[in-house]
């Protein structure tokens, strides 16, 4: 009887590692999948982005790393830190309940025109892209910063798609 019992109990055991071995390894080939697909994603990503970095065309009308504009505002006295973030905060704090003065555009539906979205491109430009919530349109502004830091803006040109 008692040999009935080791018998039973060595088959059990048997079994058992048996069973851990075949999951583990079930478990191990899977992650080893896994990994293979997340690296190859992560190669897909790193060449997209090694291909945008490298294209520094792209950027090149930024006042970001613009070393002639920063030199401009030296000149002057101008603090240039942050400078973008500012343009960005003066123009959009213009948007009004009566619309964007520097917009010189009507709205037909009573609707107002705001801007939108902003790129500062150099050390006196900046693009700006505005809508009514139908319509929209882009506008040139020139833009001055004085020593006390304010800003100024006119609008050079402006564009409304039809």
């Amino acid at each position: 009887m008692r040999r009935n019992i080791f018998l039973y109990l060595f088959l059990f055991v048997s079994l058992w590692v048996v069973f851990q071995y075949v999951n583990s390894t079930k478990i191990y080939e899977n992650q080893e999948s896994q990994i293979a697909r997340l690296e190859e994603k992560l190669q897909r990503a790193n060449s997209v982005s090694a291909n945008i970095q490298g294209d520094q065309s792209a950027r090149y009308f930024k006042l970001t790393n613009n070393d002639n504009a920063y030199s401009y505002f030296e000149s002057f006295g101008v603090d240039y830190t942050d400078l973008e973030a500012r343009i960005e905060s003066a123009l959009i704090s213009k948007n009004g309940t009566s619309g964007n003065p520097l917009v010189t555009y009507d709205s037909a539906d009573g609707n107002v025109f705001q801007i939108n979205k902003i790129e500062v491109l150099n050390h006196k430009w900046v693009i700006a892209d505005f809508s009514d919530g139908k319509r929209w349109g882009e506008l040139i502004l020139l833009y001055n910063v004085a020593k006390d830091g304010s800003i100024s803006f006119e609008t050079l040109q402006s564009v409304l798609y039809p």
